[in-house]
């Protein structure tokens, strides 16, 4: 009579047993599994890391190339009249599958919002409304003249009402510190960003007239309007401004303020290298005084 229950027993043990095989299979899997993705992951990003530094020393190489033709050869004349060149380079490299794009931009071109104020702390009035003439023209609030202004200047007077909160009351080290700004937009950044740079001279605003844009034509004085810098722009494409004669007979006399100070070469340039290779991207920025000789500035990312 006792046979039926061990047969029972036995059964349920069998049971149980190729259950406990069961998961010992399925976690054994899983670990197998996660592993393996492990090391994938993990050799994928070894190789990631790999060629993000080799593109570094692509992108840095693009601008050393640069820095290097710039400083031995200044006058070249690419960069008298051009506000911006793009030089895309693919495969320059045998055992590189990719490319170095490098891009120069004329500072000089662009409007120094740190001459807004003068070393000292004072506002240079002239630059002022011209950098409002700017905003005008771009169709941005002319009041981010007040509050960039607040910003550099060292006093806590404040221009608008909340202008010179956590204000730096220095000049800007970089043209992305806009951001940090109060009242300024990345819409306002975005549409500036084109126009607008920094540089530690700041007693006068230098502006190359060679490679200037129309809204930064537009700014230097009341009286020249969009047809008056287009004249301007017209003129330079025939032939570069070598005189501010030559300038003064186009717009004008007398009627570019002293305080601004026209240019017909540039001599501060920012460099942009970005090499790129199978979905990776590495850049370089870098902004280098040809007068001077030295750099400026270095950004890696």
């Amino acid at each position: 009579m006792s046979l039926p229950v061990l047969s029972c027993r036995f059964n349920n043990q069998q049971g149980i047993a190729l259950i406990v095989t069961l998961l010992a299979l399925v976690l054994i899997t899983a670990m197998v599994v996660e592993f393996s993705y492990g090391v994938y992951t993990g050799t994928n990003n070894l190789y990631n890391w790999r060629d993000s530094q080799r593109l570094s020393i692509m992108a840095a190489s693009g601008v050393n190339v640069i820095a290097r033709v710039m400083r031995d050869g200044a006058n070249i004349e690419d960069y008298k009249t051009q506000s911006e060149i793009e030089m895309p380079v693919a495969n320059p490299f045998e055992d590189f599958d990719g490319t170095i794009t490098v891009r120069i931009e004329d500072e000089n071109s662009k409007f120094n919002i740190n001459s807004l104020v003068f070393s000292n702390g004072d506002v240079n009035t002239h630059v002022y409304h011209a950098f409002q003439r700017l905003l005008e023209t771009l169709s941005v609030d002319k009041k981010i003249a007040d509050r960039v202004v607040d910003w550099i200047d060292q006093n806590n007077e404040a221009m608008l009402p909340d202008s010179e909160a956590r204000a730096k009351n220095a000049a800007l080290h970089s043209i992305d510190e806009l951001l940090l700004i109060n009242g300024i937009s990345r819409k306002d950044y975005d549409t500036l960003l084109p126009y607008v740079t920094v540089d530690k001279e700041r007693e006068h605003l230098i502006i190359n007239i060679n490679s200037a844009k129309k809204p930064i034509i537009m700014c230097l004085a009341d009286g020249i309007d969009e047809r008056l810098a287009q004249q301007v722009i017209a003129h330079r494409k025939i032939k570069s401004f070598e005189s501010a004669g030559e300038l003064d007979s186009l717009i004008g006399t007398g009627k570019i303020s002293a305080q601004i100070s026209i240019t017909f070469k540039g001599t501060i340039f920012s460099v942009k290298s970005i090499a790129s290779s199978d979905g990776l991207k590495r850049i370089v920025e870098m902004v280098i005084d040809t007068y001077n000789k030295n750099i400026q500035y270095w950004k890696e990312y």
